[in-house]
């Protein structure tokens, strides 16, 4: 559930759950969430015996981003298990995934993203340089959603 408060929270606070529900059972932690959003589309339209020679805009269906997962290399096969199994032909949708954001004590959730009907599109591994050996390698994973919800 959303709270609201004068300030804004800070981004650097979250929780991702894979429908698992046990948020104290961590299989890595996210370093980053993107590209939650919802676009609704219009088109133009004009009846034929409108006074205005112009047209009126109308809601369209609306469709959800693609969402991207970014986290650190911890050895954890369960991204790369979920893709391949995609791969292969099984069809591993994950019916709820939630994004919550915590505040700056990590109480919460203050707000909670759900992603309806999850599953992998593209899974990309970590780039590895030797010459800048600082830093962090970084797994990515993007989900294809179907819906998105702000509770």
């Amino acid at each position: 559930m959303a709270t609201q408060r004068d300030n804004p929270y800070g981004s650097f606070n979250f929780l991702v759950d894979f429908a698992t529900g046990d948020a104290t059972t961590v299989r890595g932690g996210f370093q980053e969430v993107g590209g939650m959003n919802i676009e609704v589309t219009s088109a133009d339209y004009r009846n034929g015996n409108s006074p205005f020679n112009h047209p009126v805009k109308v809601n369209g269906v609306y469709k959800v981003g693609d969402v991207t997962f970014k986290r650190g290399l911890i050895g954890s096969m369960d991204l790369y298990e979920w893709v391949d199994a995609v791969r292969t032909g099984q069809h591993k949708v994950i019916p709820r995934v939630t994004v919550s954001l915590q505040d700056e004590a990590h109480q919460g959730p203050v707000m909670t993203w759900i992603l309806t009907n999850a599953r992998p599109i593209r899974y990309t591994a970590p780039s590895l340089n030797a010459k800048t050996g600082t830093d962090v390698a970084i797994e990515e994973l993007v989900l294809s959603i179907e819906d998105l919800v702000l509770e």
